[in-house]
């Protein structure tokens, strides 16, 4: 799991439990610069931010980073810096049920002018949380037998930010790949 990807999960729970204005105003560019064993480094882009996140948000962060890699993370640093998302890979270990329910999906390329499909959407990029893992699963249950699901026609229905577009088109795009 790469910085980015780790961040962007953190950021996929907290906004759970945040207003879509705080959680825009303290969380926007920042992203984790660093990573050192048991020690994260997260860049910020002001003193103010940093002061806050320090105040406000710290155990939060550092609850759902130890809840997503498993508990090893001792301590969250902040620094103002210019945020710029590295890829540096974490190596974090997966439980039983994690290895089972992510299959690599390949993607092939669609072409995004005839069909309008964003190929950036993809099932392991999409964060799943309790407001959107059923939406998720008949997503995929659609995407894999078109037609034969439970869920025929799909409707997915929610509020803002919770990933509708996503899920409707990488399963889409699945589709095309698998019945051009």
């Amino acid at each position: 799991m790469t910085n980015q990807q780790l961040w962007q999960a953190v950021l996929g729970e907290l906004e759970l439990n945040l207003t879509k204005a705080n959680f825009t105003t303290w969380f926007k560019n920042t992203a984790i610069s660093f990573i050192d064993g048991e020690k994260i480094t997260v860049g910020v882009p002001n003193t103010f931010t940093k002061a806050w996140l320090e105040n406000k948000y710290h155990q939060s962060i550092l609850k759902t980073l130890q809840k997503i890699v498993g508990g090893h993370i001792k301590e969250v640093i902040y620094r103002v810096e210019a945020v710029k998302p590295q890829t540096q890979k974490m190596d974090v270990p997966m439980t039983a049920a994690q290895t089972a329910t992510e299959k690599p999906t390949i993607m092939a390329e669609i072409p995004s002018n005839r069909f309008g499909l964003n190929p950036k959407y993809t099932f392991p990029s999409f964060v799943v949380g309790k407001n959107n893992e059923l939406a998720h699963a008949a997503a995929q249950a659609v995407a894999k037998n078109p037609g034969k699901s439970t869920y025929n026609p799909l409707f997915i229905y929610g509020g803002v930010g919770l990933g509708k577009t996503h899920l409707l088109q990488v399963k889409n795009s699945l589709m095309i790949i698998s019945r051009p």
